[in-house]
């Protein structure tokens, strides 16, 4: 019967024995790895332009250019 190592036992007696250069291509390796099943799994990237419309009911029978020009004069009065 094949005894099945731990992480801790499998880093002990095959990897930190190794040269540090095959341990840091092998960090290199396990990080690339990683990064590629990151990309896979990560959500699709959405487009700004899908907010587009969102509440617009707020600005329902709101003149735009009377708004900005309120703002104006607010600012104009501030300390």
């Amino acid at each position: 019967m094949v005894k099945t190592l731990s992480l801790e036992e499998l880093y002990e007696q095959q990897i930190k024995p190794r040269p540090l250069s095959e341990r840091l291509r092998l960090l290199a390796m396990i990080a690339q790895d990683l990064a590629a099943e990151t990309k896979e799994e990560e959500e699709p990237k959405h487009s700004l332009m899908e907010l587009e419309g969102l509440g617009a009911e707020i600005w329902q029978g709101i003149d735009a250019q009377e708004y900005v020009n309120e703002l104006r004069k607010e600012w104009d009065h501030r300390p």
